[in-house]
């Protein structure tokens, strides 16, 4: 495994005629070269002999570092092979992946989906894999897999004497209502929740601003349920990620995923990183939600690092050894106070700040990183009596499905969605009328938005005619597009 994808490895193995010993070469770490002890304990354990000579394992490409206990079937097969218990014949186009016990037996290992994938494009026609991580690895179409309990299973298998077993198909998720949070439980908030309709419709980087307690992590959890649930080759994609960290899979992912970073975390454990290298924080909300929380505690170096990835959906990572790109095409949500404290302009409290430490709070979040949110939402606490209502606003699955009928019309126009719109095709996917044009360049005069804001203010006014099933974008839509950037709001 790098990062959330496969490497196919070829395990070479020489007997000669030297003093007995397992000498295993092809840049391993130390879980690869201590191989040897468990692979000479396995296949003692299921009666079979090591031969007394010098055996030279191999593990090619040679260039890349190889990590973790995945190879451990592979090399006794392969030792076996040349202990002329198997022919070598049997083991063309042969796969195989797990750990190995010291009685035999296989054991799981992490990213059973990205290695058969890479198995696949090595042009491999059978894999083996231990019996749990058999049914993830049966995702990858177009490649024949078989469970496996124990080393002596494999061998039976090679032999012909008994064929092991195909793992069970594993089910979708279905997540019921039960499973995702409802927008109806929000009570108030109308102007936040046409904003998380808004970014649904165009995946708009939104940012929510308010008091402690306003409601800003209830409406940004809220977020997945107004998205199309995940099918095909995305949910493929999610599962893939979930997995390559070692999270259990029992099922193709449907649900969009939610992250939520506490904001001590460091660029390493946001983007990415460690030995051997894993996906972040931003790679495991692909394709859903990431959630930043308490945005100016962030440091520095995280948040500025942001905004390649907002920009490009990936990550790339560069080291003297290595160059990996991980996916990281989210959709990007923020909360943020007002203050240090947290109650400026709240209207319950009084605010304890300084000018000056307010401006030291607010500049922690630079701005160009700023100028990244198409939608800012002040959220104010909700009255009492407006609490103990009954709820009277749509639910999750009715603007949902607002949702998915402006994607189609978005989806008709171009191959992206409103929010990440290229220069080149906006003009013709916004369709602004002069009356709209004419308002915007007002706006940009008035309040000295920069080029950006004003392209940023277009899509976001594209998505609101989408939910509107508008043709063209009219000058009210464009109003409220611009009511929606910071500049404008205060």
């Amino acid at each position: 495994m790098i990062g959330v994808g496969g490497v196919a490895v070829e395990v070479e193995v020489r007997a000669s005629a030297q003093l007995p010993r397992i000498e295993i070469v092809g840049l391993p770490e130390a879980a690869v070269r201590e191989s040897a002890a468990r692979v000479r304990a396995a296949v003692s354990a299921i009666g079979q002999k090591i031969p007394d000579r010098r055996l030279t394992v191999n593990l090619a490409p040679a260039s890349v570092r190889k990590h973790g206990a995945g190879l451990d079937l592979p090399i006794a097969v392969g030792i076996l092979s040349a202990a002329d218990a198997l022919e070598p014949a049997c083991l063309e186009g042969l796969a195989l992946v797990g750990e190995l016990a010291l009685d035999g037996r296989i054991r799981p290992v992490r990213g059973a989906l990205a290695m058969a994938m890479a198995l696949r494009g090595a042009g491999c026609r059978l894999a083996i894999f231990s019996v749990e991580n058999a049914a993830e690895a049966a995702l990858a179409s177009g490649l024949e897999i078989r469970a496996a309990g124990n080393l002596l299973d494999v061998l039976r298998h090679l032999l012909d004497v008994e064929a092991l077993p195909p793992p069970s198909p594993l089910p979708p998720i279905d997540v019921g209502p039960e499973g995702v949070p409802d927008i109806a439980d929000v009570r108030g908030q109308e102007q936040a929740k046409r904003a998380l309709a808004i970014a649904a419709t165009g995946q708009h980087p939104l940012l929510l601003r308010g008091a402690p307690g306003a409601g800003k992590t209830m409406l940004a959890r809220r977020l997945a349920g107004l998205m199309p649930p995940l099918e095909g080759q995305e949910a493929l994609e999610v599962t893939q990620i979930q997995g390559s960290i070692g999270l259990p899979i029992r099922g193709v992912v449907q649900q969009r995923p939610f992250r939520s970073p506490h904001h001590t975390a460091s660029v390493a454990g946001l983007l990415g990183g460690g030995k051997p290298l894993r996906p972040g924080e931003v790679s495991l909300a692909h394709r859903g939600v990431l959630f930043l929380d308490e945005l100016p505690e962030f440091g520095r170096r995280c948040l500025e690092s942001l905004r390649q990835v907002i920009e490009e959906h990936r990550v790339s990572i560069s080291r003297a050894d290595l160059r990996c790109d991980l996916p990281a095409d989210f959709q990007l949500v923020a909360a943020a106070n007002p203050c240090p404290c947290g109650w400026r302009g709240s209207g319950r409290r009084d605010c304890l700040c300084d000018d000056g430490a307010v401006a030291r709070y607010v500049a922690r979040i630079s701005g160009p990183l700023l100028d990244r949110f198409d939608l800012h939402v002040n959220v104010r606490p909700v009255p009492w009596a407006d609490l103990e209502a009954a709820d009277t606003g749509p639910s999750s699955h009715d603007l949902r499905e607002r949702v998915l009928k402006a994607r189609a019309r978005q989806a008709g126009r171009a191959d992206q969605p409103n929010g990440r719109l290229p220069d080149a095709q906006l003009d013709g996917a916004v369709r602004a009328t002069r009356e709209a044009l004419v308002l915007l360049g007002r706006a940009v005069d008035r309040f000295g938005l920069s080029a950006r804001s004003a392209r940023r203010a277009l899509r976001v006014a594209r998505s609101i005619a989408d939910l509107a099933a508008e043709e063209t974008t009219g000058a009210p839509a464009v109003a409220e597009a611009l009511g929606f950037r910071s500049e404008v709001a205060r």
